[in-house]
């Protein structure tokens, strides 16, 4: 059997999961445009009653030889978790720093 091409190997795996996400799974595929295709849209109101433009788009990971898929897709929800991780306690630092700050310069203004 013949190798089929990247492109309509690609194509044909954003079409199905868009089919899946927005035909299948939901009943508004209705107000959803495609875009091109990688992407579909739709205009949204936000919290701010602002009409917004969202996409959706689907990208295809490349074929690694040294993992599988689901190797390279743990590998990338673990990468983010650690970011997300890494983020918190940039955070809580910040916050703590912030108090300490604060309590050093009411103890000056004190003492002064």
């Amino acid at each position: 059997m013949a190798k089929v091409t990247k492109q309509i190997v690609d194509k044909d795996l954003r079409d199905r999961v868009f089919n899946w996400l927005i035909s299948e799974n939901t009943n508004c595929g209705e107000n959803f445009s495609k875009i091109n295709d990688r992407q579909y849209g739709v205009i949204l109101t936000d919290l701010n009653d602002e009409q917004r433009y969202i996409r959706i788009g689907a990208i295809v990971a490349e074929l690694r030889e040294d993992m599988t898929a689901e190797e390279l897709m743990a590998s990338e929800i673990e990468e983010y978790e650690m970011k997300q991780k890494a983020k918190e306690e940039k955070a809580k630092a910040k916050e703590t720093k912030i108090a300490k700050d604060k309590a050093k310069r009411e103890e000056e203004k004190k003492n002064a």
